[in-house]
């Protein structure tokens, strides 16, 4: 299939687009080019502004793909830049489980449904949350609902996460460095970044549509984390109130996704304790780790 992905030159970009030429697929990436496109002449490189919609015409007016996969709608002007203006018979949304309104275990894709939204255009200065629920909302303009896969992840975590968010509690530690964190027993859901990509790479080829939730099986707590980094370093958390806030502070209660609807496609995720402790390690310079 000719498949077009918004993005994909970093993080869990990287191993989707790999998976989508390993399964055969003509990839075009539109890219600002800010960074080095990894894949070289196995891809066609197109570079544009996404924000800016005449950047977009200029490059994309009048082509159509199979498969659209936008892995950068922050918000529903990036949708209508795109969408207005090249046509596609599938769109593959990266979403957000930021977009559930609230924080419980198994929380099933009904609990959001872009449908009910009052569509509002706004640009990326929207709040995160409400910038992905937009941008779900915005590709119904122009598509049904049979058309678009919206894929829902928790914190995507992994060797080349550029925000940080773990390699936050590891230099915390390790330097001894005052944190805060406001439930240090809230568990949550993660997802590995090569397992990301990788679904969504297997959705280009499913029969399926509308939301969908995708994520690691099981949980794990700050607490877990610093209680695992404390005894393969041999240094103590500080916590106060005055600390440095932690990532994954805000969270109400444990937090983990229905994930049957994913598990009716056939594709198997992996279990957190599979990957984790060993991504820890990783962060720390440890090549291998022990059972704990």
């Amino acid at each position: 299939m000719k498949i077009l992905v918004a993005g994909g030159t970093r993080f869990f970009g990287i191993p989707m687009i790999k998976k989508l030429l390993e399964d055969g697929h003509y990839v075009t990436i539109a890219t600002r080019g800010n960074y080095k496109n990894p894949f070289g002449d196995r891809v066609k490189h197109i570079i544009m502004d996404r924000l800016e919609y005449e950047s977009v015409k200029l490059s994309l007016k009048g082509k159509q793909y199979d498969v659209i996969i936008d892995k950068i709608a922050y918000c529903s002007n990036d949708v209508k830049n795109l969408l207005e203006i090249v046509k596609c018979e599938k769109y593959i949304q990266m979403s957000s489980c930021s977009v559930y309104p609230d924080d419980h275990e198994n929380i099933g894709e009904n609990e959001f449904d872009p449908k009910n939204e009052k569509l509002v255009w706004k640009n990326r200065d929207a709040d995160y949350p409400e910038g992905k629920r937009q941008a779900e909302r915005a590709a119904l303009e122009y598509l049904d609902m049979s058309q678009c896969v919206f894929v829902r992840y928790p914190v995507v975590i992994g060797p080349n996460d550029y925000t940080g968010r773990l390699r936050f509690y590891v230099d915390h530690i390790q330097t001894e460095t005052p944190m805060y964190i406001d439930d240090i027993n809230c568990a949550m859901a993660y997802i590995h970044e090569e397992e990301a990509g990788e679904f969504i790479a297997f959705l280009a080829d499913q029969d399926i549509s509308g939301p969908i939730n995708g994520s690691s099986l099981g949980m794990i707590s700050p607490g877990e984390i610093i209680s695992y980094i404390e005894k393969r370093s041999g240094k103590n958390a500080v916590l106060e109130k005055s600390g440095d806030p932690a990532p994954y502070n805000g969270s109400s209660a444990n937090i983990s996704y229905d994930l049957s609807k994913a598990g009716s496609t056939g594709f198997c995720f992996s279990k957190i304790d599979e990957w984790i402790y060993g991504l820890m390690d990783e962060n720390l310079g440890i090549n291998l780790w022990e059972n704990h």
